[in-house]
């Protein structure tokens, strides 16, 4: 079978009503809260994709156990301290850094060697940012290149609060720290550029000893250490990040219209909604309400008469992270030039997605100018592809793969993309959707 798949055709108009997958970012978090609350936690609606699953096949190797049916997950955590490290294990984070740093957090205190793996991608991503303040809590680590996977960790039962500092804007290190804390005597003080803040949330509907204060850039967080937590059940919202995709398939598309229920918009998660508005897009949230601490609607998107070009600012940067790439989509059907800054943090995700965002854009005719952290794109509204695109050697990163596919139905072209099933680390029913929406 070929792991390549051919698109050739632009998609006709349409008015639809869907509801995308749960938010991977909450399915990851729940997964791994779950396991270390004291008792029967279920969730309906957990995102089955890849990096939710090696979440699941972590902790089960950790000693919990897991029982997953047609539509609900049922987690028995153990408390704190329940996992299961009385030798020398290794756990396989794939292609997770949400996974594999929020796991070393959990492991601060484990008193045996913990080694710790991913795929080709992921043992290229900098996990440095990571170890360095885990160590000031007392762990001891052997890395790879003083920055990369493998590491093996071996936490302390004497751990010591911290003060870090999160300067990234990374969720993910900051949530590892909060996780680690949880465990540790005394208050950890965190100054933390502003990112997503699942976790704080997850942590306040819970009860934990956790304060938070903000700020206009950064945030202050105190973590201070916790007995227990109460097992809990949750009914996953659906991922933004997914929604976005659907919503710019609605903008590129003539005379199109769509609604999708149920989805996620915490505000530190909706950059892309602020940055569609500012180039013109009107995007409408119905049914606003609050569940289990986020802020969840469903969205409504029409076709607009006109693309503004934008130079985006800089502060909507972290809100948008996993955006990007099809947010350069909308910059090339604008009309003018579009700046986006401050983006070296794309590059240190799956595959360098600042460059791949350029490489596409090139690769459908639109100008760019890139530089370590910038793009320029200069837009053309009148942009119909009428060549041959071939997309591989990406690191199978699966919002590259969706992006192209974004790309092929709106603009046309003769579009092959390889590793056509790199989309199911975080979306698995992305395509059976697009299919549902051509119908």
């Amino acid at each position: 079978m070929s792991d390549i798949l051919e698109l050739n055709d632009k998609i006709k108009s349409f008015n639809k009503i869907i509801k995308v997958s749960g938010d991977k970012s909450l399915s990851i978090r729940w997964v791994l809260f779950a396991s270390i609350a004291n008792g029967i936690s279920k969730s309906h609606n957990l995102l089955k994709s890849e990096d939710v699953l090696t979440a699941i096949n972590i902790i089960k190797k950790l000693g919990i156990k897991v029982i997953q049916r047609k539509n609900v997950c049922i987690i028995y955590g153990k408390g704190l301290s329940g996992y299961k490290t009385n030798k020398k294990i290794t756990l396989n984070s794939g292609n997770s850094g949400t996974v594999g740093r929020l796991i070393l957090g959990l492991l601060i205190d484990t008193q045996q060697h913990v080694k710790l793996i991913g795929d080709k991608s992921l043992s290229r991503r900098d996990f440095k940012r990571i170890t360095d303040p885990l160590k000031k809590f007392g762990a001891a680590f052997k890395i790879t290149g003083k920055k990369y996977l493998p590491i093996t960790i071996k936490g302390t039962k004497n751990l010591k609060p911290i003060n870090y500092l999160e300067k990234k804007g990374s969720a993910q290190c900051k949530s590892s720290v909060i996780l680690a804390a949880l465990k540790t005597k005394g208050v950890t003080s965190i100054k933390a550029k502003k990112s997503r803040n699942h976790t704080e949330l997850m942590c306040k509907y819970l009860k934990l000893p956790i304060k938070i204060r903000s700020r206009k850039n950064f945030d202050i967080i105190k973590v201070s250490q916790t007995k227990k937590i109460k097992p809990f059940s949750y009914n996953i919202p659906s991922d933004i990040s997914s929604a976005s995709f659907f919503i710019i398939l609605t903008v590129l598309t003539n005379s199109s219209s769509i609604t999708l229920k149920d989805v996620n918009i915490n505000p530190s998660r909706t950059g892309v909604i602020k940055i569609l508005n500012l180039m013109g897009i009107k995007v409408i949230f119905k049914n606003k309400r609050i569940y289990k601490g986020e802020l969840i609607a469903d969205i409504k998107v029409k076709t607009p008469k006109k693309i503004k070009a934008i130079n985006c600012p800089v502060n909507l940067n972290s809100g948008a992270i996993d955006e990007f790439l099809i947010i350069f989509l909308i910059a090339a059907k604008a009309k003018g030039v579009s700046y986006f800054k401050n983006l070296e943090e794309l590059n240190q995700k799956e595959s360098p997605r600042l460059k791949w965002g350029a490489k596409i854009l090139r690769k459908m005719g639109i100008k760019t100018v890139l530089t370590k952290s910038s793009i320029k794109i200069f837009g053309n509204p009148h942009l119909d592809i009428n060549k041959k695109i071939i997309i591989k050697n990406y690191l199978k990163d699966h919002r590259v793969f969706m992006t192209c596919v974004i790309a092929a139905l709106s603009f046309g072209g003769k579009w092959r993309i390889h590793n056509k099933n790199c989309f199911k680390t975080s979306f698995p029913n992305f395509l059976n959707l697009i299919k549902e929406i051509k119908k």
